[in-house]
């Protein structure tokens, strides 16, 4: 758990650089992907957890820039790359510059139960480690080799002297 700002901070960038990485593999195409065709979009994943950021951090009393038009999914990945990456360094600045290292202690509602700013922050991270999963697992649908989140994915494995992947 985070005793201070700079754990949060530190992980923060460690997780959004590899979700940086994955969203920057995404083609224009591979946003119609879809888990089932009822389900939603690979590109309404990827703009729900981004555009989520600056509603959630509100919801905890952090102001931070909004997304404009964050209904509509756009059409290019590569807007959708860059605009994660802002809300991602706007959602440092704003926990930086209105939260301390104490105000990590402070209780909230979360969700229906009590949690610390800490615990908060962690459940923030958690909503998009848990999008990301889906997000390389759609990519593999779409024909794309996702990025290594934290390991290589199987292609890249012969590099690593493994000739037979196990399945």
């Amino acid at each position: 758990m985070y005793v201070a700002i700079a754990d949060f901070v530190r992980e923060w960038n460690w997780e959004a650089m590899l979700t940086q990485k994955v969203l920057e593999g995404l083609t224009d195409d591979s946003l119609n992907q879809k888990v089932y065709p009822e389900g939603r979009t690979l590109g309404r994943i990827v703009w729900h957890f981004t555009t989520n950021i600056p509603e959630y951090l509100a919801h905890f009393g952090l102001k931070t820039d909004e997304v404009e038009n964050a209904k509509d999914v756009p059409a290019s990945a590569k807007e959708i790359a860059e605009t994660f990456k802002h809300v991602s360094a706007s959602a440092i600045k704003a926990i930086e510059e209105q939260w301390t290292d104490e105000s990590l202690n402070e209780m909230q509602t979360a969700f229906g139960r009590e949690e610390t700013n800490a615990q908060i922050l962690m459940g923030l991270i958690k909503h998009i480690i848990h999008h990301r999963g889906q997000v390389t697992i759609l990519m593999r649908q779409a024909g794309i080799k996702p990025f290594g989140v934290y390991g290589p994915p199987k292609e890249d494995w012969i590099h690593l002297g493994v000739k037979n992947p196990p399945l």
